[in-house]
């Protein structure tokens, strides 16, 4: 099969699935307003609010929230009484999701936190609020083993992360691949694998995204 072959698909699912959303509206207002066109699929955005719905999930934390895509779907998750943040470096990228996040009536939901992500986790940590239940990490892939680190000590016991664009085309697998952010996805594979605060797996996807996958953990 072809890259073709698979958004054919991603299509078919998401005209049966997710083809009555509202949300595309907030592509749209994220491609007017210049933002890169790296949002998850409609698809995986559809799956990360079942995963909210399916683990009850009241806060969620997200890292990487570019125009609001995906964190339009997490407050869907959460519903009226949950609660969202979401932490972005770009102050540009967190005006137009604060727009988008209003306009789809979600805002009430979600706290948008800009700046460096290891700055704005050293301050969450610092309130010792209430725990996370989802983590989702879909920022700058280097970081990505810190970022994880964090979302334990954010979490709880049952907390569920998941870690987007790990696969990279399969360059995860390559021991001489040069290309950083799959050098950052090896590392965090080895960790999660050594790190007895959790058990994960990866999955490898196929989609309009093209070939990739994302790691999938739970704090034990």
């Amino acid at each position: 099969m072809t890259t073709s072959d698979w958004s054919d698909v991603d299509a078919y699912v998401v005209e049966h699935l997710v083809a009555d959303d509202s949300s595309a509206a907030t592509l749209d207002a994220n491609a007017a307003a210049g933002l890169p066109a790296i949002d998850v699929s409609a698809a995986q955005a559809k799956f990360l609010y079942l995963l909210g719905k399916s683990v009850r999930a009241r806060r969620v934390l997200e890292i990487g929230t570019l125009g609001g895509f995906s964190t339009l779907w997490l407050a869907r998750a959460v519903g009226e009484r949950g609660r969202v943040v979401t932490l972005e470096y770009e102050p540009r990228h967190a005006e137009v999701a604060r727009a988008n996040l209003d306009v789809a009536g979600v805002g009430e939901r979600v706290e948008i936190r800009v700046g460096a992500a290891l700055d704005t986790l050293a301050a969450l940590g610092a309130e010792q609020g209430e725990p996370f239940d989802l983590v989702f990490i879909d920022a700058d892939k280097v970081n990505n083993p810190v970022y994880v680190d964090w979302a334990v000590r954010l979490g709880r016991s049952g907390t569920v992360i998941v870690v987007d664009n790990v696969v990279r085309h399969g360059a995860l697998a390559d021991a001489n691949t040069v290309d950083p952010s799959a050098r950052a996805g090896r590392e965090l594979v080895e960790l999660l694998g050594k790190d007895t605060r959790l058990e994960a797996t990866v999955l490898q996807t196929v989609g309009a995204k093209g070939w990739d996958g994302f790691a999938f953990a739970l704090v034990v």
